[in-house]
């Protein structure tokens, strides 16, 4: 279900639980600020999730409450993931949704990071 991306943090959220160990997750990247893992339900060859540690809904949320360390460690870590998954030459798709009309459905900010294959137009039309 989309979220309100103004509603408060939810703490038991599932990118929250994997965060402090509650789930599993196939880590590709983790540093101070972030941590990136493979999608459980991949929309492409390549898809991995990339999430701040912070407590931040959305882009939105963080762009506005988060510390320039926060801002800049994590992405930082976006650009780290791809080059050392070797996708910047053959290209790759960032994507963050924020609120209901864009269909985000974890209220955790969260970049989803699609490669592997040529991903067509951005939108359908």
């Amino acid at each position: 279900m989309p979220i309100d991306a103004t509603l408060p943090y939810d703490e038991t959220n599932i990118f929250a639980r994997i965060l402090r160990g509650e789930l599993p997750c196939k880590k590709v990247h983790e540093d101070e600020y972030s941590l990136a893992f493979h999608d459980i339900n991949p929309q492409a060859p390549t898809h991995i999730l990339i999430i701040p540690k912070g407590a931040y809904v959305s882009w939105d949320d963080f762009s506005e409450r988060g510390s320039e360390a926060e801002i800049a460690g994590f992405v930082r870590a976006v650009g780290r993931v791809a080059r050392d998954l070797g996708l910047v030459a053959p290209g790759y798709r960032l994507l963050a949704n924020v609120g209901l009309d864009s269909h985000q459905e974890i209220p955790h900010l969260h970049v989803h990071l699609f490669a592997g294959k040529k991903l067509g137009p951005m939108l359908a039309r």
